[in-house]
């Protein structure tokens, strides 16, 4: 095996990890469904009281009229700006260049659909409200994603979300959240889920990444779009005949883990610290604004691969299972979720000791 394979495979080796809620196996099934009454009935095609009662319930705790289960994000998130499109009957859209609609889905918005995307700003940085202010062209719809992933999970300030949906909202542009991991932000900006989806039109929220469900998505607005989300669910095929096992699941971490942000937050920051005492690492935001970061070395993968491998072994501590490449070294992306309060204090210490020393070493 090559140095990141190596690296792959003592990650997935260890007992601990800093990152996420544990293993992603069949046991997240099998625990969710655990006092679930076997005679429950399916949902069929999008009906049964198993998906409304769920929408229902996230539709009140965000606060819209009405909501939609997806079997996943990137189905959701283009339906809702075609939806938009056609209720302004204007086939232009404003995102990120960083955007997931833009460099994870193989262009599927631009082959499936007739809309222009418009992209917003620079990729190292947070869309501003002068971004918005400066489109070449009328749009339909801005879409925002928070936090913005590609760049350490970074924030614009909620006055700056709030002088942007005011400013759309006067223009009659529609504005979308991209809240995949919404939950995730709610310590930094000290409101609740539903103050932030206040701000926007339509929302979009993942239960697998933050909450560590399956898969699945919800996707969010008044009572019209979310009756035309229907339509074009069932046009993408996403109205399985039961989409049962994603909906149970989401519904059991989402009550398990939502009131566990802060937690999460406040040990992102504590592990984002350890990280910058140590040579050669820097974090991307230097404090986390969320519960993610990135984590980046001043040192060639090859270098830094080798020298996490062993560390794992040794401490069966699990840091990283990948490194990206970057112009000035290497790095990879950091999400804590459950996973890291079962290392004891004493030996987390320890690993930051000897990752600091052996980088001392190269640097």
């Amino acid at each position: 095996m090559d140095n990141l394979s190596e690296l792959k495979s003592s990650y997935q080796k260890t007992s601990y990890k800093l990152a996420q809620h544990g293993p992603r196996n069949v046991g997240i099934l099998k625990t969710a469904l655990e006092n679930i009454d076997v005679s429950l009935e399916s949902d069929m095609y999008g009906q049964g009281t198993i998906i409304t009662d769920f929408q229902n319930k996230m539709a009140d705790f965000f606060g819209y009229e009405a909501a939609v289960f997806f079997p996943s994000g990137t189905m959701a998130q283009q339906i809702a700006l075609r939806i938009w499109c056609d209720r302004h009957n204007n086939n232009n859209v404003a995102y990120h260049p960083l955007s997931h609609l833009e460099i994870h889905e193989q262009d599927g918005l631009k082959v499936l659909q007739p809309i222009k995307p418009i992209l917003l700003g620079e990729a190292s940085r947070v869309t501003t409200l002068a971004d918005i202010q400066n489109l070449p062209e009328t749009v339909a719809c801005v879409l925002l994603e928070l936090p913005q992933r590609e760049i350490g999970g970074q924030l614009p300030s909620f006055t700056e979300l709030e002088a942007i949906s005011a400013y759309c909202h006067e223009r009659n542009i529609a504005l979308h959240l991209d809240g995949a991991r919404i939950w995730e932000i709610t310590p930094y900006y000290q409101k609740s889920v539903k103050e932030i989806a206040s701000l926007f039109d339509s929302v979009y929220a993942s239960f697998y990444k933050g909450l560590g469900g399956i898969a699945g998505a919800i996707l969010l607005g008044d009572s019209a779009f979310c009756e035309a989300a229907k339509i074009w669910k069932r046009r993408y095929g996403g109205d399985l005949i039961s989409l049962y096992p994603y909906i149970l699941a989401a519904d059991y971490y989402f009550d398990k883990r939502i009131n566990n942000m802060t937690t999460y937050y406040q040990t992102a920051r504590k592990l984002a610290v350890a990280f910058n005492n140590c040579a050669g690492i820097t974090t991307l935001p230097e404090t986390p604004v969320s519960n993610m970061f990135h984590v980046h070395f001043a040192l060639p993968a090859e270098t830094v691969a080798p020298l996490l491998k062993e560390l794992q072994e040794k401490s069966n501590i699990g840091i990283s299972g990948y490194l990206v490449s970057t112009k000035t070294g290497c790095g990879f992306e950091l999400s804590v979720g459950d996973a890291v309060a079962a290392i004891p204090e004493a030996e987390l210490t320890q690993l930051f000791n000897e990752l600091n020393t052996q980088l001392q070493s190269h640097i």
